[in-house]
């Protein structure tokens, strides 16, 4: 029997599903199989929480977005099966801009992250202690964003980046790099996390070979791409770090020779 815990009888609660004292659930709240909800957490109306995820003590999931647009719309925070939230994780819902914030699978949120309305984060994702996330950020999957990181609104963080601790991240960080410094930048590729995620030597040499055009030549970065596009054969690695490139509305950082390259 539960004690000292409120649910709204309207909340949607899978089997085997643990909620623990002084819990607040609301109204439209669904919750999937083998989730535990740890003390003191409060869950507000829009969640939708998956399969075998965990909740830590003192967790806010789907409060109203800190937007002065809100209007009170129906909107979602959504967090895939096998998360994990610790201490203190605060997530708003989207807005009507997105209709949702929403958290991928397998992803590991340390204490005090803030994830801001209409975030998109990918699968595999760790996000460390006391980061901060804006609205409307688009972050890929397999990205690790070391402690006390801040990322500014409306940016893209392409998949298997890694960026450092403190960073402060006004610029899109493209797919597979370790960005960091201040301001932030490029520090080479993130090898590590490739070889642990299975990519070959080869791939991680082309990688790199794109990058060197990219950040390292002291190249316009028009003239960048255009050199890439000649000179490496097309994979789907390539065409995705150009794809992310040629779309990234706010730039992108900059490379550690060429702070000042377009």
């Amino acid at each position: 029997m539960l004690t000292n815990v409120v649910i709204s009888p309207a909340a949607k609660i899978a089997k085997n599903v643990t909620i623990s004292p002084f819990c607040y659930i609301d109204a439209n709240v669904e919750i999937g199989e083998g989730t535990w909800i740890g003390p003191n957490v409060t869950v507000f109306s829009g969640a939708r929480i998956g399969k075998n995820c965990k909740i830590f003590p003192g967790a806010v999931i789907s409060a109203i977005p800190q937007d002065l647009k809100f209007q009170g719309e129906e909107t979602l925070a959504i967090i895939g099966d096998n998360t994990t939230i610790r201490e203190c994780v605060t997530i708003n819902r989207g807005t009507k801009y997105l209709n949702k914030t929403e958290i991928g699978k397998n992803c590991l949120l340390m204490a005090y992250v803030h994830v801001a309305h209409d975030c998109l984060i990918g699968n595999n994702c760790i996000i460390a202690n006391s980061v901060n996330l804006a609205g409307h950020i688009s972050i890929g999957d397999w990205v690790i964003i070391e402690g006390m990181a801040a990322v500014q609104q409306f940016l893209r963080i392409g998949d298997h980046s890694f960026i450092s601790g403190c960073s402060q991240v006004r610029k899109d960080i493209p797919p597979y790099v370790k960005a960091g410094r201040e301001p932030v930048s490029y520090i080479g590729i993130n090898s590590v996390g490739l070889q642990r995620r299975g990519f070959s030597q080869d791939i991680i040499h082309e990688i790199q070979d794109v990058y060197r055009y990219i950040f390292v030549k002291n190249l316009s970065l028009s003239n960048a791409i255009k050199q890439v596009m000649d000179a490496i054969p097309s994979s789907p690695e390539r065409d995705q770090i150009i794809s992310f490139i040629n779309s990234a509305e706010k730039g992108i950082m900059k490379g550690f020779q060429s702070k000042d390259a377009n």
